[in-house]
């Protein structure tokens, strides 16, 4: 009898494919219907949460995707989750240059949404400077749907 703390296991190599995650969940799922103004969830008039059906439910992922700064919180962080969660905006208030800011935050939305499987691409960026403020538009290109989501942070 081996008494190990953590007992070790023998994958065979179609387990271990499937364990390294080379096959992609895309099925759109639904979920809880979120109100991206409020920051709540949208409830009925008996105060239950409504449901969305899985495209809208991925249009919600995406918004609260690029509102999510990367490695604010400990929830966040990849080595907990797994994943790169959130836009990494490392040194963006630093730069002074606007084509460089840009391109961070291209790269940065593009990096955040890309983790999904259902995320085809991302593209379409427009800047609107006032100020020292910047606001971006672009849309996101999902698998398997002919809408696009259109993001303006």
């Amino acid at each position: 009898m081996d008494n190990k703390l953590f007992p070790e296991y023998d994958l065979d190599e179609e387990e271990a494919d499937e364990e390294s995650g080379e096959e992609f969940d895309t099925e759109y799922k639904r979920s809880m219907k979120w109100n991206p103004e409020l920051g709540d969830f949208v409830r009925d008039s008996s105060n239950r949460i409504v449901e969305c059906d899985g495209y809208e439910a991925y249009a919600i992922w995406c918004y609260k995707m690029v509102q999510t700064v990367r490695d604010a919180h400990t929830s966040y962080i990849e080595e907990i989750t797994g994943n790169d969660l959130g836009v990494d905006m490392d040194g963006i208030e630093q730069e002074d240059d606007r084509e460089t800011v840009e391109s961070m935050l291209q790269r940065g939305y593009t990096d955040a949404l890309m983790v999904n499987p259902r995320t085809e691409s991302v593209s379409n960026f427009s800047f609107n400077w006032e100020g020292d403020e910047v606001n971006c538009t672009f849309q996101v290109f999902a698998v398997d749907w002919d809408e696009t989501v259109q993001i303006s942070i």
